[in-house]
């Protein structure tokens, strides 16, 4: 056997096409319906800078990751020159953190910061594959308290926290990694919402 027959007929060559198909799949059945709801936020969020407001973003792992990346995209830029914009990960403020982890608790390391930073008329966009994530679900419940607009990115639905917030957008799929992964295109997507959005107001 070749060594590219080996590599078309390989465990993990199969493992990986298997893969590729499912985020295709996850494609179609979960991102083309989600599109109205991406424009929606989009709107919505560049209302919410119009006013001075900000964007805060938590999740835990690979949704910490997303999350960030949703913030470094709105700090900086996404595509087009603009000014910046206030976005800020509640996990990326290492001392107050690791402090609040101490002193308070898992629950508490996303929900005691945000009391600290958010104002009503904020929004808060809450990343969980599972949807149950204790402390991410305590960040939504305090954003309700304050005041803030709360949207969930989430792995399949029902779940806990797309339940809780005011708007979620489940993905539909069987592994954790696709999941994330359409997540980011979410986040891309967002971005691009957001940059029309505010274009258009200008």
């Amino acid at each position: 056997m070749s060594s590219a027959e080996y590599r078309q007929s390989s465990p993990v060559t199969v493992e990986l096409e298997e893969h590729f198909d499912a985020l295709v799949a996850a494609l179609g059945r979960n991102l083309r319906p989600a599109v109205a709801r991406v424009l929606s936020w989009g709107e919505q969020l560049a209302a919410v800078y119009d006013r001075g407001g900000r964007l805060f973003a938590c999740g835990n792992g690979g949704s910490a990751a997303e999350a960030q990346h949703l913030t470094a995209e709105l700090t900086g830029r996404f595509r087009g020159e603009r000014r910046p914009l206030s976005a800020i990960s509640l996990h990326a403020e290492t001392s107050s953190l690791t402090a609040i982890l101490n002193d308070y608790g898992t629950d508490e390391m996303f929900a005691r910061q945000l009391r600290a930073h958010g104002r009503p008329g904020d929004v808060l966009i809450a990343l969980s594959t599972s949807g149950s994530s204790a402390n991410v679900i305590a960040a939504a419940k305090a954003g309700h308290e304050i005041g803030l607009a709360t949207w969930a990115m989430t792995g399949p639905s029902p779940n806990t926290l797309a339940a809780l917030c005011d708007d979620a957008i489940p993905i539909e799929a069987d592994t954790v990694a696709t999941v994330q992964e359409m997540h980011l295109v979410l986040v891309h997507s967002l971005c691009a919402a957001v940059e029309a959005a505010l274009e258009a107001d200008s």
